[in-house]
């Protein structure tokens, strides 16, 4: 009995297309975070100043994000980092 061509096993194909499938899936769903200029920024910085996620310290001149701990001296750092932060927490939430 001749044995099977190795080249037309197509076994694997449906779990890589998956695979694939769900990769396009977190990026389409995923922050869109290069998009963030200094007026969006500044806005969502306020925001999460008023809601107690961001302590500033003028003293030092950085802003502090609460929830992991970490400073930033830029705004637009800060929002572009929360919006990275908030989206990888809600896809670990998804995933629970």
């Amino acid at each position: 009995m001749d044995s099977p061509d190795p080249h037309d096993d197509t076994s694997a194909d449906h779990e890589q297309l998956e695979t694939e499938l769900l990769a396009q899936d977190r990026d389409a769903a995923s922050v869109a975070t290069a998009d963030v200029d200094d007026t969006t920024a500044r806005s969502l910085v306020d925001d999460l100043i008023d809601a107690d996620i961001v302590t500033p310290v003028p003293e030092h001149r950085i802003l502090v994000h609460e929830p992991s701990g970490t400073t930033f001296d830029s705004s637009t750092q800060l929002a572009v980092f929360h919006r990275g932060w908030t989206a990888g927490r809600n896809a670990d939430a998804e995933a629970e």
